[in-house]
């Protein structure tokens, strides 16, 4: 091993991973096999030759735009309901989908455009990512009151990195003393070329209150999609992928799955990730069954066996390639985490050789050995988070983890989707971590539970308070910072001598206060040519025979400090008090 350039590896006690198991076969002249069997997956489709002689389908437009920019109230007009009233503190924490029937520009009849609309909050940046990943064009929404906004900057640059068909609505156009001229400059400061200044990103100035400017906006979009001609297979096996993943009741896991290929039935057996299930129903945004879903079409599917994540594809196949890829994927999971798993046990072994011979060396007399202190790491809010949906629960625990620094940081021991239940407070206490529980309720009997085991507990249905008290949480866990106030100075003017009984003598500095009030109760120290040489406490504190707790400017008095006898005539006595302060993350 150490020949082929193993030498670390060659530990008898250090775990091999299957490429190094490989290449020591391989030195031996063996060959090691693959197991083909273990390859084996579902993959989508091979797209075909040629496309044109395909069904068109309705284009998937996704609504983005920084938080409050009105987003929803823009999809509400479309569509006549009011999503933005229901929604926590107003703004979106979920990616929602529903299809709205457009007349189109040619007379043709009524078409179908799918909307998708994505949360604007910073937390929810992989929630945008995902709506873009699966989208044909990108409505971008700025307020025209508010214009520029970071999350405005973070889906520009998605729309240019991804190449993405776009379109901008300056929406909020109704309020008195709106500038969309402004706006428009500053959209073309950011690098975006709208047909107005000679580009080709059309820009449709909207009110989603009144519902001024839709119509042109619907019609824009209708005329980018009639020019992309999307197509796809309207028959055979799907794909697709999942907006949104939750646990409803009577329905247990249900996920929202947008289609891209294929035709979806009842019965049907789907993968996604690790994991899969036997379509048993579909229901469309009003919560009205769907019979067959085709592409273009964003429905949720109910009959999952567990709860498929947020993001990951999905495949149909027939039972028996399902179950065998789902046992695959399994397996391979399962690798993953034991190679993750034999990096640390490695790592933990060195340490330990290094520790016994770091040990063996410090016994030997010949060869002393420096003893370095163990590092000790941050301190860690250990968190379980459950969510009521996989997408909000992703963009939770992503949220939390950025909180902290090097002495204090957020440590997510679990997360799931549901409400909290007792395994939850159980799992929490064994941590000694904390609940937190986003737009889920927790029943009463789990939440006397927690009580019972001094498990806190943090709900909240709004994304940015919940990251807020979360901060506070871990500004808790920070050394506080401590401010010295100096509130009395004395000088000492001369030096005495008493007698006591037991024949010790104690020296008694002769002090006037030159500012401020010298409290026996606060803080003291010395300070001489500028330097701090002793803290503590006043011991004794006279003014003539008599004693005293303070005493004000241009007082004289005798004092002497508790533990310091070092006292000298010209030293400054400085009275402070400590004050703490939260620490700043």
């Amino acid at each position: 091993m150490t020949n082929a350039g193993m030498e670390e590896q060659s530990s008898y006690d250090h775990v091999l991973t299957a490429e190094y198991s490989s290449l020591i076969a391989m030195e031996f002249g063996r060959n090691p096999i693959v197991n083909d069997e273990a390859a084996f997956d579902i993959y989508p489709s091979p797209t075909r030759p040629n496309p044109s002689t395909l069904p068109l389908r309705p284009p998937i437009v996704t609504i983005m735009g920084h938080v409050d920019h009105g987003k929803t109230t823009l999809l509400d007009k479309l569509r006549s309901t009011s999503v933005a009233k229901g929604e926590a503190g107003g703004i979106t924490q979920h990616i929602g989908a529903f299809s709205v029937p457009v007349p189109a520009s040619s007379g043709e009849g009524p078409k179908t455009i799918t909307f998708l609309d994505t949360p604007g909050h910073a937390a929810f940046s992989a929630m945008r990512a995902r709506g873009a990943s699966v989208t044909d064009i990108v409505v971008l929404v700025v307020a025209a009151d508010d214009g520029i906004m970071p999350q405005t900057r973070e889906v520009l640059d998605l729309i240019q990195r991804e190449k993405l068909n776009a379109v901008v609505a300056i929406n909020k156009i109704d309020k008195p003393g709106v500038d969309i001229e402004n706006v428009q400059n500053a959209l073309l400061a950011e690098g975006v070329q709208l047909e107005s200044f000679g580009g080709d990103i059309p820009c449709v100035p909207v009110s989603g209150l009144t519902g001024k400017g839709l119509d042109d906006l619907v019609e824009t979009i209708s005329l980018i999609a009639e020019t992309r001609e999307l197509r796809a297979e309207q028959e055979g096996d799907i794909q697709g992928y999942v907006l949104e993943s939750k646990i409803r009741k009577g329905l247990g896991p249900v996920a929202t799955v947008l289609l891209l290929r294929g035709c979806l039935k009842p019965s049907a057996h789907v993968i996604c990730g690790t994991h899969h299930g036997r379509v048993r129903s579909m229901l469309d945004s009003s919560d009205k069954a769907v019979k067959a879903a085709y592409p273009g079409m964003a429905v949720t599917v109910t009959g999952w066996k567990s709860l498929p994540k947020a993001g990951d594809e999905v495949l149909q196949g027939t039972e028996a390639d399902v179950k065998k890829a789902i046992a695959n994927r399994e397996r391979k999971a399962d690798l993953e985490a034991t190679m993750e798993d034999l990096e640390v046990i490695n790592e933990q072994r060195r340490l330990e050789r290094d520790r016994r011979e770091a040990e063996a060396a410090e016994e030997a007399p010949s060869s002393p050995v420096v003893r370095h202190p163990e590092q000790q790491g941050p301190k860690e809010l250990r968190l379980v988070v459950k969510g009521d949906v996989s997408g909000s629960v992703e963009a939770v625990v992503g949220a939390l983890q950025c909180i902290g620094n090097k002495e204090a940081c957020v440590k997510i021991i679990s997360s799931g989707v549901g409400d909290v239940t007792e395994s939850d407070v159980l799992r929490a206490q064994a941590a000694q971590g904390t609940i937190v529980a986003f737009t889920v309720s927790t029943p009463r009997s789990v939440e006397v539970l927690a009580k019972q085991h001094s498990v806190p507990l943090v709900s909240s249905k709004i994304i940015y308070s919940l990251i807020d008290d979360i901060r506070s949480s871990v500004i808790q866990l920070l050394p506080p910072i401590i401010e010295t106030k100096v509130t009395g100075e004395a000088n000492v003017s001369q030096l005495f001598e008493i007698q006591l009984k037991s024949r010790q003598i104690m020296k008694v500095a002769g002090c006037r206060v030159t500012n401020g009030v010298v409290d026996k109760s606060k803080h003291v120290r010395v300070v001489r040519n500028r330097e701090t040489i002793f803290e503590g406490h006043l011991d004794t504190f006279k003014h003539h025979k008599k004693d005293i707790t303070e005493a004000g400017k241009g007082l004289e008095c005798g004092l002497s400090i508790g533990g310091f006898d070092g006292i000298e005539a010209g030293d400054l006595i400085q009275v402070f008090e400590k004050i703490e302060k939260p620490g700043i993350l």
